[in-house]
């Protein structure tokens, strides 16, 4: 038989000054701003120039930006810098301003193992960087599985095979994008214990049902570069978008104040692009 509770007056107090304490506290909560430290407001360089296989890459952009506050809901973009990209054939390839802090090159030419170097005029500052295209290996398949899990129901794992080169040392970036992510999931692997073997990739998670399209873009990437990422994802734990605890040198060097550098990283990458509906 249930048995009711009997309160007399001490308890029935008690709970109500219970009820009125966490009702005041509660109804004290805000939203603190801390006074934090504003560091000098760097320029960011966002240079990937990004060659899709079977297409012509003639069009590249650059997006230039500055560091902002921690509290500041927008990124500052950055106009009126001068861009442009040269190869070591002496080829010129000018980045005009579009938009406020986007730079187009629209006649842009792409070779495998190319050395092209990056030049930028901003703020009366001239910053450069150089580094080599690299290929990318195919993706060979796409399959997908359940994989078990003790915690909970299984789930799904999306995997894409590709044969990697066996007379060269590769080096891979991977990223994800889906309608449940806030950000693409960026993935860094090489073949220093697989090289010259088929190499497969995993994405998985609960998330991921029936219907869902994927997007992943596979790159090639040099060696430096992977290193660089590595440090990123590290730091950001695999959300390069995230506030990380210190600024991780890119390859942008500042040739007229060393002290002053930017951030980023000018990259070419030969890549691999594919869309696949998760069944």
């Amino acid at each position: 038989m249930l048995r009711l509770k009997k309160y007399n007056f001490k308890s029935k107090g008690f709970t109500l000054f219970s009820l009125l304490f966490v009702l005041l506290f509660s109804s004290c909560s805000n939203i603190v701003e801390l006074d934090l430290e504003t560091g000098d407001p760097k320029i960011v360089i966002d240079a990937e120039i990004i060659w899709e296989k079977g297409t012509s890459g003639s069009e590249q952009s650059i997006k230039i930006t500055r560091m902002a506050p921690y509290y500041n809901p927008e990124v500052p973009k950055v106009s009126g810098a001068q861009v442009r990209v040269e190869n070591s054939n002496g080829d010129i390839f000018t980045f005009n301003e579009s938009e406020p802090g986007l730079y187009v090159c629209t006649n842009f030419v792409p070779a495998i193992n190319m050395e092209y170097k990056l030049f930028v005029q901003v703020d009366g500052q001239s910053l450069t960087a150089t580094e080599k295209l690299v290929s990318v290996s195919p993706i060979d398949k796409v399959e997908q599985e359940l994989m078990p899990d003790i915690t909970g129901p299984d789930f799904i794992v999306v995997s894409f095979y590709y044969k990697d080169p066996a007379d060269q040392v590769n080096y891979y970036l991977t990223d994800y994008k889906i309608d449940y992510l806030a950000y693409p999931e960026y993935t860094v692997s090489s073949d220093e214990f697989v090289n010259g073997n088929e190499i497969n990739e995993k994405f998985g998670g609960t998330d991921l049902k029936p219907g869902k399209i994927m997007e992943i873009t596979h790159r090639g990437i040099s060696k430096n570069f992977y290193n660089y990422m590595n440090l990123i994802l590290e730091a950001a734990s695999s959300n390069p978008f995230g506030s990380v605890p210190g600024n991780i040198r890119g390859n942008i060097l500042n040739t007229t104040d060393t002290n002053n550098f930017a951030l980023g990283y000018f990259r070419l990458c030969e890549t691999n692009h594919i869309l696949y509906t998760v069944k």
